[in-house]
């Protein structure tokens, strides 16, 4: 599997507070965007997998709301991790 325990604790490690913080907008944001380009590379083998293209997009824009939401609150955190995860608006 493409996304195991390890692999999410190394991810809220990286972006979150703590490995155990999983609630924090950094770790989720970073945690989607990881989602994002997996299901992506994949849409790129497989063009008619349309369950995974809503899939995509449903992920996508639940990064957008949180990364609102973020820039909502606090717009230094929102630059930060726009500038480290290489995002654009």
């Amino acid at each position: 599997m493409y996304l195991d325990s390890e692999k999410k604790k190394e991810i809220f490690a990286k972006y979150g507070k703590s490995n155990t913080d999983t609630g924090s907008s950094e770790g989720q944001i970073a945690l989607f965007s990881y989602r994002i380009s997996h299901l992506t590379e994949h849409l790129k083998l497989n063009k008619k997998d349309y369950s995974t293209e809503r899939s995509l997009k449903m992920l996508v824009g639940k990064r957008r709301r949180l990364l609102d939401y973020l820039k909502d609150r606090d717009i230094e955190r929102y630059r930060s991790i726009i500038k480290e995860l290489n995002i654009r608006k």
